[in-house]
């Protein structure tokens, strides 16, 4: 189960709008255990500049901030979020493919014509490429 407030799970679909239509992108931090808990949501920039529309990228750069960021308040990346403009909220084959964070959630929210739809979550397992797959991943909304 992935847990995260209200208000993150507002904030992430609002930059999925926002982005529209190319594809938005960040980082989640928090605690990992039976699930993944979100204490904070960080935006990224999406570098992909050949296909923003259908693909993202988040500078390796960003990832170092923001595992420094997690470090100094006692969180770890738990996951990331991006957004489908136009197309369902399910991973795509080049999701898959350029996932490579094992136990951390993948999620991805429907943006259909600007406005955002529905939110799922994955979480990647295995133990390397030969083993790993998504696994479904409720989402749990705290207010």
């Amino acid at each position: 189960m992935l847990k995260l407030t209200q208000t993150d799970y507002d904030a992430l679909r609002t930059h999925g709008e926002e982005t529209y239509p190319h594809e938005c992108c960040g980082i989640l931090l928090g605690h990992a255990g039976e699930g993944n808990e979100v204490v904070e949501i960080m935006r990224a920039g999406n570098t992909r500049t050949d296909s923003a529309h259908n693909r993202y990228h988040i500078a390796p750069q960003e990832l170092i901030a923001a595992q420094r960021t997690g470090r100094k308040k006692g969180l770890d990346i738990v996951g990331f979020y991006h957004s489908h403009p136009d197309h369902p909220a399910q991973w795509s084959t080049t999701d898959f493919a350029e996932a490579h964070w094992y136990g951390c959630s993948y999620v991805i929210t429907a943006i259909a014509q600007g406005k955002a739809e529905v939110t799922n979550a994955f979480l990647l397992r295995g133990t390397g490429e030969e083993s790993k797959h998504f696994e479904d991943q409720q989402i749990q909304v705290e207010r």
